[in-house]
């Protein structure tokens, strides 16, 4: 399927963009090849394949949720700027309503 000028310029315009002369004439000859191929694609007999959405089986890599040892408190609080009972001190960030 070959694009008009006409096309072109619609879509352009719709798109909102500025095209040159030359970006016309190469977005002409892009798109056309691109709906040319499009075309091939649905001329082929898709009948016997079950439709998907997904062609690659996921699958959760989560951990299970257990309870590990961890850094002492002392240790994780040695390079904050400001602590306070055992927590971080930070500068509010949201007003208070």
């Amino acid at each position: 399927m070959r694009l008009s000028r006409e096309i072109v310029d619609h879509v352009a315009m719709l798109a909102r963009l500025g095209l040159t002369e030359e970006e016309r004439e190469l977005m002409r000859e892009q798109l056309s090849s691109i709906l040319e191929h499009v075309s091939r694609i649905q001329e082929l007999d898709t009948e016997a394949i079950p439709p998907t959405a997904q062609v690659i089986t996921l699958q959760n890599v989560w951990r299970d949720d257990e309870v590990r040892p961890s850094l002492p408190v002392e240790a994780v609080l040695a390079n904050a700027p400001e602590s306070e009972d055992g927590f971080f001190r930070v500068h509010a960030v949201l007003e208070q309503s």
